[in-house]
């Protein structure tokens, strides 16, 4: 009996237990509030450094704040394929017609209007432009609805606004982009409308303001971060500083700080910048400064974000995480800094340094969108010199420009192709044909003849093709990208010119190691003179050079698509109206786009020997330039915004030039002395 009972209490036992985990911990599980569900937190900017807080909370992972009700996008349905009629885009090209201004404008918004009627995009016919531009004017609200004659809807209209204004929600876009600076996010249309940079008020039209980086690996005495403060100035901090820097509210010791008032950015390694968008100004000052931005929760689209990576001059932060950003920060590889550093400093220069740039920058973004995703390739884009100065009407692939071959692995062809012009009337240059074609690496010799007299019906035999093109008896012609050209690399002569077939096969093995560079034999230097309070040059003989003469000159046959098509007109006119300019303007050209000095090579002493009065473009003695010349270089560093050219003392000579060994045996014998 008494065994029964046990039986029966132990049963009960278990069964009370049975129920307790059927029936009590849902209860318990229901009284607990459920986690939130991962997913990503509305309105917040996308993570553009996951690498360097792999080991943090991703956003996705954070508990999200309370909902936020957002805007509508302004005309939501509008596309790139469905508001924009590339069709009117095939014939003439990429064209830009800017609507003149109707009222009294600024005089930024003048600049714009003048930069973009002298670049190769602009049309003053409506009818065959691809994109209308209407620049938004600064009034006030409810006063900015645009009026244009081919306004349709804003279809194919681009609508500028460089700085946020009061109308900007009043303004009826209809169908039309939004080039705004520092746009919301929740307003932003990516593909669609384009971000720019938020520019002060005196930012440079044309040229820009250089980098201020010094040293692109931070000193040891240099301050780990630097915090914008609301009123306007500078917080510097070291490393032992509380993770709690831009917390207001933090009680933790903030450690030893400078303050920087007024704009002076400070020399630190990071900028931290909080995510307002009136804070967005300072991201500019941060690139210019070489300072790594570090956006704490951005609420606006970083500008050209649509072909920019930021992910590799900039850090985008989770302001929520501050222990966990300051403690990466800290730990930061110092290759990983070198490397921000140089991207953030480069992609100043390229893209912002002027407003010309982002103006420019802004066309480009839409040209690519009409020619697709591979007129522009993310490598042309973030790698120097960047999107502006590599066409894509040249090339869509980076192995075709003269300054991506170290990056591609490669390197240019064995060939050149000659291009001599005869200006002058006088005898055909056959003593050179034949010099020049005797290179084992000439596969051409191209003779742009632009002389009033006809050119001879015979020419010299030689064993390479000889091809005769009628000039237009403009010095700019022999600049000019012709389809007869057939190879990178070009050696530019003029008819007068004396070279001897080892001269050109040594300058040619020079240039292809430098095939982003100018390869030449005589050379000009620049110099700021006092007396006129400009710039000049001279062709005297001194240790320093800056400019190698075009009469007698190895470089890459992408400068000629780059001196036609992309040179405002009014410097290719210069060129024209004063020759020796042209030289001049070569020169700024290669060296604004590789920020490196030509290079010289030896050229014979017995060819200058023998011309004691050189002939206009001989090679000898270059006469000293007048002073008209004198004035093309200035308006030419006024055209550029700046002084492009590039001061060096090197000079490539051949090895075993001038060893005592006999002259049969060396590889270039003639220039050995006489």
């Amino acid at each position: 009996m008494q065994s029964w009972r046990r039986k029966s209490l132990w049963l009960a036992l278990l069964a009370s237990w049975l129920l307790s985990l059927l029936g009590v911990f849902p209860l318990l599980r229901l009284a607990v509030p459920a986690r939130p569900q991962a997913r990503r937190p509305q309105g917040w900017p996308r993570w553009l450094d996951a690498e360097l807080l792999q080991s943090f909370s991703q956003p996705e992972k954070v508990p999200e704040d309370a909902p936020q009700s957002s805007k509508a996008p302004r005309s939501g349905s509008c596309s790139w394929g469905t508001c924009f009629d590339t069709s009117k885009c095939r014939g003439a090209g990429f064209k830009v017609f800017a609507y003149p201004a109707a009222g009294p404008i600024s005089e930024t918004q003048r600049r714009i209007l003048a930069s973009i009627e002298g670049s190769h995009y602009h049309t003053l016919r409506p009818a065959e432009a691809c994109l209308h531009l209407l620049l938004s004017p600064d009034t006030p609200a409810g006063e900015c609805s645009p009026v244009a004659p081919q306004w349709n809807g804003g279809k194919n209209h681009l609508v500028l606004r460089l700085h946020p204004a009061s109308c900007s929600r009043n303004f009826q876009l209809g169908q039309a982009m939004v080039a705004e600076a520092s746009p919301p996010v929740d307003t932003f249309r990516p593909g669609f409308d384009v971000a720019l940079p938020l520019l002060p008020e005196a930012h440079p039209f044309r040229g820009g303001a250089p980098g201020q980086l010094q040293q692109h690996s931070p000193h040891p005495g240099v301050a780990l971060l630097a915090l914008a403060e609301e009123r306007g100035g500078w917080r510097t901090a070291d490393t032992n500083s509380s993770a709690c820097l831009w917390d207001g509210h933090c009680e933790q010791d903030r450690g030893p700080e400078q303050s920087h008032p007024g704009a002076t950015l400070p020399n630190a390694t990071f900028c931290l910048i909080p995510g307002r968008r009136p804070d967005a100004l300072r991201f500019l000052q941060t690139l210019q400064a070489g300072c790594i931005p570090v956006l704490l929760s951005p609420r606006w689209e970083l500008p050209f974000s649509e072909v920019i990576d930021w992910t590799k001059a900039a850090i985008v932060a989770d302001e929520r995480l501050p222990f966990q950003v300051l403690a990466a920060l800290q730990e930061m590889p110092p290759t990983r800094v070198l490397v921000l550093r140089q991207q953030a400093q480069f992609l100043w220069d390229t893209y912002f340094s002027s407003v010309e740039k982002v103006i420019h920058t802004t066309l480009e973004i839409i040209q690519d969108r009409i020619l697709g995703a591979s007129a522009h390739p993310s490598l042309l884009w973030n790698s120097p010199p960047g999107a502006l100065l590599a066409l894509s009407t040249f090339s869509t692939s980076p192995s075709d420009f003269p300054f991506y071959y170290l990056q591609q692995g490669s390197r240019p062809a064995g060939r050149f192709n000659a291009l001599i012009w005869v200006k002058a009337p006088g005898q055909p240059p056959l003593k050179l044909i034949q010099a020049v074609a005797g290179s084992q690496h000439c596969a051409k010799v191209l003779v742009l003849w632009s002389s009033e007299k006809p050119p001879p019906l015979r020419w010299p035999e030689i064993a390479v093709p000889l091809i005769v093109i009628e000039g237009h008896r403009k010095v700019s012609d022999r600049f000019f990208p012709y389809s007869a050209i057939s190879t990178d690399a070009i050696l530019s002569l003029d008819a007068h010119s004396s070279l001897s077939t080892s001269e050109v096969d040594f300058a040619f093995v020079v240039w292809q190691s430098f095939p982003e560079r100018m390869v030449g034999f005589l050379t000009w230097s620049h110099f700021w003179d006092e007396a006129r309070n400009g710039w000049g040059y001279t062709a005297k003989r001194a240790n320093e050079f800056s400019m190698v003469l075009t009469s007698a000159a190895f470089y890459h046959r992408y400068y000629h698509t780059l001196f036609t098509h992309s040179l405002p007109k009014a410097l290719r006119t210069l060129a024209d109206e004063t020759p020796t300019c042209v030289d001049v303007l070569m020169n700024f050209l290669v060296a604004a786009v590789t920020k490196l000095p030509p290079i010289k090579v030896p050229y014979g002493k017995q060819h200058q020997e023998a011309r004691s009065l050189p002939a206009p473009g001989d090679l000898g003695p270059a006469p000293e330039p007048q002073h008209a010349d004198q004035n093309c270089m200035n308006q030419m560093a006024a055209g550029f915004g700046h002084m492009p050219l590039v001061s060096s003392r090197l000079r490539l000579d051949p090895v075993l030039f001038k060893d005592p060994v006999s002259v049969l045996r060396k590889k270039y014998r003639s220039l050995e002395k006489p």
